[in-house]
Formats: C-alpha cells, sequence, structure tokens
C-alpha cells in the first residue's frame, strides 16, 4: 500500500496536466452526469403524476441540498486537508481526518434526519409548499431525511477518495447507485403505486448501496480506510475540516436558502411556475455537472501539488481547466438556446404554463452559462489551497449575496419575467467580483514561488 501512495505521488507531481487532469476527470464528470441525470429522472417520472407533484421535488430539493451542503462541508474540509497531507508525506495525519471527516457526517445526518422528522408538516409548509403541494411534499420528505445519515457519508467518501486520486472508485459507487435509482423510480412509483413516496424510496435506497460501494472503496487502490480508532475530534482537525469546507456549505447552504426564496417567489404565479423553475434548475444543473466534474479532477492535482510546493503546476492546471470549461459552456448554451422548449417540455410535457415560463428563464441562463466555467474554478482552487476566507465569500456570492436579493427584488419591478431572470443576473455580478478575487490569489502565489538558484 505504501508504494501504491507513493506512486500516486509521483504521477501527481509530475505527471503532464492535460493528460493528468483529464485523466482523473473524466471518472467525476461521469459521476456528476449521472448524479444529475437521475435527478432529471425523478423530475422527469414525478412529472407523469401532476404539477403539484413535480413542484413538490422542487420544495423538497433545498432539503437535499442541505444535506449536500453538510456532506460537502465535511468531504471537501477533509478532503482538501487529506490531498495537502498527502502531497507534504504525512499519511497519518490524512488517515486521521479521513476516518474523523466520514464520522462527523454520520453523526450529522442522524441528527439532521430525526429534527426534520420531528417538524416534518410545519418544514415542508415552510420550505414554500402550497396546500396543494404539501401532501406531495410531506411523502417525499419523509424518506429523504430517513436516508440522511449515509447520503451524507456518501458525499465525504466520494470526495475524500477523488482527492486522493482515486476518483475512479467514487464513479463506480455514484454510477451505480444512480442507475439503481432510474430503475427503481418507475417500478416503485408506477408498478408498487407508491406515487411520489416512491421516488424518495428509490432515491435512499440508491443512495446506500452507493455508500457501502463508496466504503469498500477506501479499502482499494492505495486509499486511506476509514476506521474508527482513527476518528479524531480534536480542534485541530475540525478547524480544518470548518477551514476547507465553509466554502461548500456557504455554497450548498445558500443554495437551499436561495431555493426556498425562489419557490416562495414563484409561488405567487402558480404551481406551474414552481415546477417551472424546478426542471430548469435541473436542467442547468446538468449542464454545470461536467464544469463540476472537471473541476473535481483538477482540484486532487492542485491540492498535491500546492502541498508540495509546485505551484507552477497549480497555475497550469488552473489555466488548462477554465479554458476547456468554457469552450464546453458556449456549446452547451447554444445548444440549451435553440431547444429551450424541447427540453423544458420533457419533464412535463402538455403543461402550457410550465412550457412558457421555463424557455423563457432557461434561455435568459444560457446567456450566463459560459461565466460558471471561471468561477466554479476559481473558487475550487480558492478553497483547495486553503484561502477560506476568499473561498466562502465567492461561494456565497452566486446564490446567496447576489441571487436571493434577485430574486427578491427583480419580480417586484418587472413581474415574472424578473424572477426568470434572477440567476442570469446574480451570475454576472458573482463573475465580475471573482476577478479581483482570483488575481489576489494568483499573486500570492508567485510570491510564495521559490527564488530561482544564484549562479
Amino acid at each position: 500500500m505504501q508504494k501504491q501512495a507513493q506512486d500516486k505521488y509521483v504521477l501527481m507531481t509530475t505527471a503532464p496536466i492535460p493528460a493528468l487532469v483529464t485523466r482523473l476527470a473524466v471518472p467525476t464528470i461521469i459521476s456528476m452526469l449521472v448524479t444529475a441525470f437521475y435527478n432529471m429522472a425523478d423530475t422527469f417520472f414525478v412529472g407523469r403524476i401532476g404539477t403539484s407533484a413535480s413542484a413538490a421535488v422542487g420544495v423538497v430539493f433545498s432539503v437535499m441540498a442541505i444535506i449536500q451542503a453538510c456532506g460537502f462541508f465535511f468531504g471537501h474540509g477533509s478532503g482538501n486537508y487529506i490531498s495537502r497531507a498527502l502531497g507534504a508525506n504525512r499519511g497519518e495525519d490524512a488517515a486521521r481526518m479521513a476516518a474523523t471527516g466520514f464520522f462527523c457526517a454520520m453523526f450529522t445526518g442522524a441528527a439532521l434526519g430525526a429534527l426534520g422528522m420531528v417538524f416534518l408538516r410545519p418544514l415542508a409548509r415552510m420550505l414554500g409548499s402550497t396546500d396543494t403541494i404539501l401532501p406531495y411534499a410531506v411523502d417525499y420528505l419523509r424518506f429523504i431525511l430517513i436516508g440522511a445519515p449515509w447520503m451524507m457519508a456518501s458525499l465525504v467518501l466520494n470526495n475524500q477518495l477523488r482527492f486522493q486520486g482515486s476518483a475512479f472508485y467514487g464513479m463506480i459507487g455514484i454510477a451505480f447507485g444512480a442507475v439503481l435509482n432510474i430503475g427503481l423510480d418507475p417500478l416503485l412509483i408506477f408498478t408498487f403505486k407508491m406515487g411520489i413516496g416512491g421516488a424518495a424510496l428509490a432515491t435512499i435506497i440508491s443512495q446506500f448501496v452507493s455508500f457501502c460501494l463508496l466504503l469498500y472503496g477506501t479499502r482499494r487502490g492505495g486509499n486511506l480506510r476509514v476506521r474508527w480508532k482513527n476518528f479524531t475530534p480534536s480542534f485541530k482537525f475540525l478547524k480544518a475540516i470548518a477551514n476547507g469546507g465553509m466554502p461548500s456549505l456557504c455554497r450548498q447552504g445558500l443554495n437551499s436558502v436561495s431555493t426556498i426564496c425562489l419557490n416562495l417567489g414563484a409561488g405567487a404565479y402558480g404551481d406551474a411556475a414552481i415546477a417551472a423553475m424546478s426542471i430548469v434548475g435541473r436542467i442547468v444543473m446538468f449542464a454545470n455537472s461536467c464544469v463540476i466534474g472537471f473541476g473535481q479532477g483538477f482540484q486532487p492535482v492542485c491540492g498535491f501539488c500546492y502541498g508540495a510546493k509546485k505551484y507552477d503546476r497549480v497555475r497550469a492546471a488552473f489555466r488548462f481547466c477554465v479554458k476547456a470549461a468554457t469552450a464546453f459552456l458556449c456549446a452547451a448554451a447554444v445548444i440549451a438556446f435553440a431547444f429551450a422548449p424541447q427540453l423544458v417540455a420533457v419533464f412535463r410535457k402538455g403543461d402550457a404554463d410550465v412550457l412558457a415560463i421555463g424557455q423563457v428563464a432557461l434561455r435568459a441562463q444560457c446567456f450566463t452559462f459560459p461565466l460558471s466555467a471561471w468561477i466554479v474554478l476559481c473558487n475550487m482552487m480558492m478553497q483547495t489551497i486553503g484561502k477560506s476566507v476568499r473561498a466562502s465569500f465567492l461561494a456565497m456570492a452566486r446564490q446567496g449575496l447576489f441571487f436571493i436579493p434577485a430574486v427578491l427584488i427583480l419580480p417586484r419591478l418587472f413581474g415574472l419575467f424578473g424572477l426568470q431572470i434572477s440567476q442570469a443576473v446574480a451570475d454576472v455580478i458573482t463573475f465580475a467580483l471573482s476577478i479581483p478575487l482570483q488575481l489576489s490569489v494568483l499573486r500570492e502565489m508567485d510570491a510564495e514561488m521559490p527564488a530561482p538558484p544564484t549562479q
């Protein structure tokens, strides 16, 4: 195992950047695409039940965003530390951090699930459910809360494997669970006549299978094994998790808050508006998942090389990823703009109101698709190298500092159209903010580079 770990260190710090990042990114892109696809499959099958059921998925998505926020907090917080520790050849510290991040996530998920079950109906109301949406939201939410512990822990395992340069094992776990979910959805919803509750049950069953496979992946390929004896909830490790994970918590947590605000704002225009904005969110997530997956291939290279003080490789990897991701998003924007009505109709065919609202919102976001490449990769780089304050600020900007005011103010000025363009407006402002933040990080890295040897 020690030889495998050393071979991985050499690979991360010496292999050609484009080939290395691409090799690491392919499994994560596949994982992200499959995850996005099965989220879209949930929306597709639930859409066959009715408009209110489709809207309920959008309402409950904010709770899933909270679960994801906590999972990414512990996963990115521990994973960032692990990649830097391995890059600095501190294997014992990395093993302790792996166990600490995993068990903290399990305990947090159990507490969150129990609290949500106690306040199930009030929680569904608070998330934006109308009287017609509420029964569907309660049925869906109940199962999601039961699965919170292993859903959260799965995110930690996936991120820890990825930060060790073993994204392939993470891909196997995530992809298998996603495919299982897609198969279980129609079986439980229609064959067993469980309705929207069947969709949620399919989700937590598939997530549990993913959890088991990911846990097995930690025992393969020279990866760090998760052991209870290594669980070390000391101030040192908890602080490191907080520093590395706070940007993810801010980003995903505010994503949940912004989803609630979006649902409440859309509720003024009826269930069709909530359903349409939920559908558009899933379509955009599918496109962005490729960029996020590409960035996740960049992060272990960034962490290892930063820990090894090979800053020139960090910069080269960042430039390569920004160029590739921007090119992809430009192509995705053109396709989504051209086929916006058809894409929305896939999920709610026959509902003219959902189609009309959704296609305008989707086309508005197409204009800002390419900006996401720079925003996402800047945020990932800052987070991975430990620039926690700036990473957290940038993470808060898109879905919090700018989107929430936009979704509250623009509909008052422009009505429904203001709601439809809120995300695009927030993206433009976030892009403008990210430029000086990233330039400051690059300047600091230049200052930290060792001076060339004197002749």
